[in-house]
């Protein structure tokens, strides 16, 4: 019923910026978080940042001052703002939804995107 799809990946060199998108569709009644997560070969998952619907943002310390998260509640949209972007950050990124509330639900479910390429060239 509920489907993530992000955006805005692609290949960049280090300093440079980028924009990444993940809009939610079907019928959601609210979604708690919405955030990013990266995974680059070899390592685990990991927090990038997270905004509560009221807009309340968090983010992973490797990311402070460079990334910024941000919302649109209306359009159940996600934005990940990447500037002075590193080599380190190469990673396949995912959007993730948290306590979201559709029609009929028996609880609170969770949802994550397929990914986007993010590669960041020396």
């Amino acid at each position: 019923q509920v489907q993530l799809v992000e955006s805005g990946g692609g290949l960049v060199q280090a300093g440079s910026s980028l924009r990444l998108s993940c809009a939610a569709s079907g019928t959601i009644f609210t979604i708690q978080a919405m955030g990013w997560y990266r995974q680059a070969p070899g390592k685990q998952r990991e927090l990038v940042a997270t905004i509560t619907s009221g807009g309340s943002a968090n983010y992973a310390d490797s990311v402070k001052g460079r990334f910024t998260i941000s919302r649109d509640n209306a359009k159940n949209t996600v934005y990940l703002q990447m500037n002075r972007l590193k080599p380190e950050d190469t990673a396949v990124y995912y959007c993730n939804a948290d306590r979201v509330m559709v029609p009929l639900a028996a609880g609170w479910y969770n949802y994550w995107g397929q990914g986007t390429q993010v590669t960041v060239s020396s």
